[in-house]
């Protein structure tokens, strides 16, 4: 009866949320008591949130030589249980079966539904043991603990920089690749990042989301509106290791530090002159041909 008329007889004392068997009410309360995943493996020690889930584990410790029976007929991917390769085919197959009853948002794992489900109700029930800060799923928390242990388990195979996140050693990795897979649909550009996609892309539009409180001018980007409003502030946080003199942005920093170092970056193509600033060498384009040119270094 339950099943069917959508009854939820048992509720969470501490958070009120309702559940239709008591064994769910069960293993959600661990959430709150610190026992987020109470099943152990007595081989390797490995916690589970479920003891069908342990059980399932279980199973791969009896494949001693690492076979996994169930093979996906697209790719060939090796997989321990048949529920897993059944999701997995979602990823070429592209069904989205699980749909979220608010705003019908679909996704292809019932997991995935589950914490996106949270950004309605606000749930986070993944509680920080150092700052108790929550979080929506269990691999958020996990990456913000690793800004208090200091932890960085993903490595540049290249350069061997490390990083916190495997996101973030996916973004330097091309660096090293030049790999830009994001593309402009207007003038077919690629950037390595979505980010700086999405920022090139206003230049097409010109929108300008970012404004100014106090006088209300737009920006493209979050850094430029920064650096705009300390000509309000009057803040100069950028300081000269040599004569401490204070700047509001890294660029006009980097360029007065050329008048100590006598560096000269931008040479003239046609006499070989060097200058330290462009728009000094663009005047003294002028000397050759009248006109402002730009030269090619």
């Amino acid at each position: 009866m339950v099943i069917h008329s959508g009854t939820k007889l048992y509720t969470c004392d501490m958070c009120h949320k309702g559940f239709a068997h008591l064994s769910t009410l069960k293993t959600h309360q661990h959430t709150h008591n610190g026992e987020q995943k109470p099943y152990k493996c007595d081989l390797c020690h490995k916690g589970f949130a479920y003891l069908s889930t342990l059980k399932k584990h279980k199973c791969t410790h009896k494949n001693h030589n690492g076979e996994k029976p169930f093979e996906c007929d697209v790719c060939h991917k090796g997989f321990d249980y048949l529920s897993t390769l059944k999701a997995h085919k979602r990823t070429h197959t592209g069904e989205k079966p699980f749909k979220c009853d608010v705003c019908h948002a679909e996704f292809a794992q019932l997991g995935h539904l589950k914490t996106h489900e949270r950004t309605h109700t606000g749930e986070k029930p993944f509680k920080c043991d150092v700052c108790h800060n929550g979080f929506a799923c269990l691999r958020t928390l996990k990456t913000h603990e690793r800004t208090h242990t200091g932890e960085k388990p993903f490595k540049c195979d290249v350069c061997h920089v490390e990083f916190a996140q495997l996101g973030h050693l996916k973004k330097h990795e091309r660096t090293h690749t030049g790999e830009k897979p994001y593309k402009c649909d207007l003038c077919h550009k690629g950037f390595a990042q979505m980010c700086n996609l999405k920022t090139h892309e206003r230049t097409h539009t010109g929108e300008k989301p970012y404004k100014c409180d106090v006088c209300h001018k737009g920006f493209t980007q979050m850094c430029a509106l920064k650096t705009h409003e300390r000509t309000h502030t009057g803040e100069k946080p950028y300081k000269c290791d040599v004569c401490h003199k204070g700047f509001a942005d890294p660029s006009s920093l980097k360029k007065h530090k050329r008048t100590h170092t006598g560096e000269k970056p931008y040479k003239c193509y046609l006499c070989n002159m060097e200058f330290a600033y462009l728009h000094t060498l663009k005047t003294h384009m002028h000397t050759h041909t009248g006109t402002n040119v730009m030269c090619f270094m």
